[in-house]
């Protein structure tokens, strides 16, 4: 059998160790990964092997050159000009495999058994198997499915946090019929996961996933590939050690002195020809590449250091890596989790703080303290972008220097010369990280159309409009009063897709940023009539002559964060009549208890006024809570189905685009107008393509994002809301205490349980194994629908906390009451055996 070593990556989230080395070799144990593949073949008495190549390729070929001193027949195979994707690169080699063939990524560690993985392959009489394992946080893998013979029936590419419904992935490693590479066209990007697989199951070809045991670490970033050495030293897994044993855990290689008053902890690894001064401090874990020199008196806690470094005396080194040919002077510090790139200099009694990553071939000044965190705000978080957008602590994680380094990422994504608009709210804060995602776009050749402080549904309405690739908006974020959001809008408006998020963080963490030209540099203009633009587009979409007729009287408050004052003049242009409370800035945020004492003080107004309706605006003019004429809120589920039911009256037969939790009140007011009801996954980029996408679409959204209305933009849009509201109640002689008596009376309540990361993917396995396949729906989370009736319990993982949300939705109370407390039960009861488990292993 030959296998095929995929070899083509670049390891772009272990930069900065893969600059000038494929991820492929990278060292562990001071052999390079693709050395402990090889050596894994073999063991299992595969010794023709592929590589197929593209990032740097000499780098592997010198390395092994045609395998025979590793005991394996080794061929290449070059992308040249441009990579193939992962199944792409082996079509390009099908003359080579006229039979049963391997596929093994070329950039993790493990020990699976895969002589019983080809058994289990031509058992089955598979054309596709792959290899699977379970892990405890399943969200930077391929989730995968399979019924009790094995046979996949499901499988998700990468899924987000709330998608995760299995903790089984896909370990990038398979066996393959040579006629399975017959689906995929020639000379052509394409991926195993993304397309050959998907293929494979629509066409019904027998394909399997073979639940491996042993060991499986995908080193795809830097405390993955820290984790692996420990991991290794432990006898984890288990993988061939290049140096002699000399005590129990103490490898160490040839022509290495160690100083006899060195003292040493077990396990460690210490390389050829090394030499370790007096009083030096090893701490178990440490791993020593070949060539290295340590001088006297230095402390190493498990750092792990490759070839031909150089440390000084005194040294402190702590759970850090350390780059081919780097000096660290006498006395430095490289502390936790740092990483310092090959050929690079640490000057005497300098500190690099944990987390930091040097480039390779930097300088850092003696004495100097490095503290730029690379890894933004805490060392579990490895993107820049979360749910929605770019957020963090004002001012402590989103600083003037972040931002312009922000700028520069987003900018050197686009092509030079191109504009952007860049907008925000009116607090101080927003306006000093606008000025700097300015500077920073500026300086890679970025034009600003600078909005200023703008409402965002104002944003989104004009960037179509003007010669604009795209934007940024600014702003508090709406649910913590200590935060800043930095949302990324593209040409149509919508929040920029996963796709483009993840070019900026590459961007930024490889601090991959172009640098222009004097003449280059972008320019700001400050377009003006934006306001009028929207306003424009606004009154198109109206009864301008109903709202002149009803003579309305709405209560607007703005609760000292001011968006959208061109909402009160509109009003007035239109004939209704506009009461603004609270339109003050307040420079200091304001609790949730202020906020709820406001929509108290609203309803009091709307009575005394005997206003047709109240409305306190939120997130810089996405949301918004109603207050009736009675001075009664109408908020959450409620709020969500009045406006269900008052735009498909006005629109029958029109379609409406709504969360998966939201209430099945939608679906009964939807069958009263002959509607159609699309669900989303719970985040607001997902609501606003759906919004945009689909055709006869009147209203998308819910109370907790706000409202769309597609034919404006693709955003929430409160201000709109209002004017429609007025519309609405006019011509349907309505009142909103009136519409709210007719909402079907749906019962429908959430409860968050906490649930630890890493059992999230295996309870929401436990979930869809647990339940008959024909009664659940895997939009987003897990939701177990009654066959019968618009009863549902959905389970939800939470994107950044460990919990997980229960909702019920029923038309009877006892059935709710019943499920959350039975759901919340099994909840707990997984989640405490999982951690006994975790616990009893330990």
């Amino acid at each position: 059998m030959r296998a095929v070593l995929m070899a083509g990556g670049s390891g772009t989230r272990l930069r900065p160790l893969t600059c000038d080395l494929p991820k492929p070799m990278v060292p562990i144990l001071n052999r390079p990964i693709a050395e402990h593949i090889i050596n894994l073949l073999k063991r299992h008495q595969i010794t023709e092997v592929v590589a197929t190549l593209h990032y740097l390729p000499d780098a592997l070929r010198d390395y092994f050159q045609d395998g025979s001193d590793f005991g394996v027949q080794l061929t290449y195979a070059v992308e040249e000009d441009q990579p193939l994707g992962t199944a792409g690169c082996v079509k390009n080699i099908a003359e080579l495999l006229d039979e049963t063939f391997l596929v093994i990524s070329g950039d993790s560690i493990t020990d699976f058994d895969l002589t019983a993985a080809i058994e289990f392959h031509k058992r089955k009489q598979s054309k596709a198997t792959l290899i699977l394992t379970r892990v405890p946080n399943p969200i930077e893998f391929g989730v995968v499915i399979t019924d009790e013979t094995g046979q996949i029936n499901r499988f998700l590419e990468k899924p987000s946090t709330s998608e995760i419904f299995s903790d089984t992935v896909n370990t990038g490693t398979y066996i393959l019929e040579p006629e399975v590479l017959e689906y995929l066209p020639d000379h052509q990007e394409t991926d195993f996961s993304k397309d050959l697989f998907p293929l494979l199951l629509a066409k019904g070809e027998p394909m399997y996933g073979y639940i491996a045991q042993g060991y499986w670490c995908d080193v795809g970033h830097l405390d993955a590939y820290r984790e692996a050495q420990y991991d290794a030293l432990d006898y984890k897994v288990k993988l061939d050690f290049p140096y002699k044993e000399i005590s129990p855990g103490l490898w160490v290689g040839q022509n290495t002195y160690i100083d006899p008053t060195a003292q040493l902890e077990a396990p460690a690894v210490i390389g050829d020809n090394c030499r370790i001064g007096a009083r030096v401090q090893i701490e178990a874990g440490t791993v020593i590449g070949d060539n290295v020199t340590i001088g006297a008196d230095a402390n190493l806690k498990r750092p792990i250091i490759w070839n031909g470094a150089i440390i000084g005396e005194e040294a402190h080194l702590s759970a850090c890596v350390i780059s081919r040919g780097t000096r660290v002077d006498r006395r430095a510090h490289v502390l936790e989790a740092a990483v310092v790139g090959s050929l690079s200099t640490v000057g005497e009694e300098a500190q690099i703080s944990p987390g930091v990553r040097v480039w390779p071939s930097k300088k850092i000044e003696s004495g100097a303290i490095l503290n730029i965190n690379l890894i933004w705000g805490n060392t579990a978080q490895r993107n820049l972008f979360g749910q929605r957008g770019v957020q963090g602590l004002a001012n402590i994680d989103i600083t003037p220097e972040f931002a312009v380094k922000l700028g520069a990422a987003y900018g050197s994504t686009l092509k030079p010369g191109s504009k952007v608009t860049v907008s925000r709210d009116q607090r101080n804060i927003s306006r000093m990280v606008t000025r700097s995602l300015i500077a920073g776009l500026m300086s890679v050749g970025i034009s600003i159309q600078n909005l200023d402080a703008t409402a965002i549904p104002i944003s989104r309405t004009v960037i179509p409009k003007m010669d604009v690739v795209g934007g940024i908006h600014v702003r508090v974020h709406p649910d913590r009063p200590d935060y800043i959001l930095i949302e990324f809008l593209d040409g149509k408006g919508i929040n920029i897709s996963k796709a483009k998020e993840k070019k900026i963080e590459g961007a930024y963490f490889k601090e991959d940023m172009r640098r222009s030209q004097i003449h280059e540099v972008g320019d700001v203009a400050y377009p003006s009539q934006v306001a009028d633009y929207y306003c424009t587009a606004f009154e198109k979409l109206l009864n301008i002559h109903t709202i002149r007729n009803s003579r309305a009287k709405v209560v607007i408050d703005y609760a000292y964060a001011v968006s959208g004052a061109v909402l009160p003049q509109m009003l007035h242009t239109f004939g209704a009549d506009a009461v603004v409370l609270n339109a003050s800035l307040n420079k200091t945020a304001m609790s949730a208890a202020d906020k709820e004492g406001l929509v108290t003080q609203l309803g009091h107004v709307v009575e005394a006024l005997k206003a047709n309706f109240g409305v306190q605006v939120s997130a810089n003019g996405e949301q918004l809570i109603l207050v009736d004429e009675s001075g009664i809120p109408i908020r959450g589920e409620i709020l969500t189905a009045l406006m269900v039911d008052m735009m498909l009256t006005s629109h029958p037969r029109g379609t409406v685009v709504v969360p998966v939790h939201a209430s099945s009140a939608v679906e009964q007011i939807a069958r009263r107008h002959d509607g159609r009801v699309i669900r989303t996954k719970a985040n607001s980029t997902a609501l606003m393509e759906a919004s945009y996408t689909n055709s006869n679409v009147v209203l998308g959204g819910s109370a907790d994002t706000g409202f769309i209305f597609p034919q404006l933009h693709p955003g929430f849009d409160s201000m709109f809301c209002i004017a429609k509201l007025i519309e609405m109640l006019t011509i349907q002689e309505r009142s909103l205490a009136s519409v709210r008596a007719e909402i079907p009376r749906v019962i429908h309540k959430t409860y968050a349980v906490r649930c630890p990361w890493t059992v999230k993917g295996a309870l929401m396995r436990h979930l869809v194994e647990t339940h008959p396949a024909q009664n659940l729906e895997l939009i987003d989370g897990v939701k177990i629908c009654q066959p019968y009736d618009d009863s549902w319990v959905l389970l939800l993982p939470d994107a950044s906390e460990p919990i997980v949300h229960l909702f019920a939705n029923s038309n009877e109370r006892d059935w709710v009451d019943d499920n959350i407390r039975l759901y919340r039960t099994r909840v707990q009861a997984f989640v405490e055996k999982e951690e006994e488990e975790v616990a009893a292993e330990n």
